[in-house]
């Protein structure tokens, strides 16, 4: 048990490290900085308030529609609720993320597939509300 839960042990920090810079890339408007944690693939699913979008590039594409600035974007945090591997390659993540704008204050909640590919945690699927 000692090895798998040292192996759980530092998935889940390489989870919270790519969510960290995450939201370090998001502070400074560098919406392909964010991108980085998801999968580059155009099997990436985004589920949000307008559906499912297939593909790594529509995402984006739709961050930049939603978030065109850094007023837009303002500053993101995120809240990790759970983190749970489910497999060496696969994990399920649970959490709350909220922006600080100048005009405004959002937020909502998401739920994040991880997979390992190539050694490195990516989000497969991203539903966020």
């Amino acid at each position: 048990a000692g090895v798998a839960a040292q192996q759980y042990a530092q998935d889940e920090q390489a989870i919270r490290r790519v969510m960290a810079e995450q939201e370090i890339a998001w502070n400074r408007a560098d919406l392909e900085g964010f991108m980085q944690g998801y999968w580059k693939s155009d099997s990436l699913r985004f589920i949000g308030s307008r559906g499912l979008t297939y593909g790594w590039q529509p995402t984006l594409d739709n961050y930049k529609k939603s978030y065109p600035d850094a007023d837009a974007m303002g500053k993101l945090s995120f809240t990790i609720l759970s983190i749970e591997i489910l497999a060496p390659e696969s994990a399920f993540v649970v959490g709350k993320w909220h922006l600080t704008r100048t005009k405004d204050e959002i937020g909502g909640h998401y739920t994040l597939l991880w997979k390992k590919i190539n050694g490195a945690w990516v989000i497969v699927a991203d539903h966020s509300s």
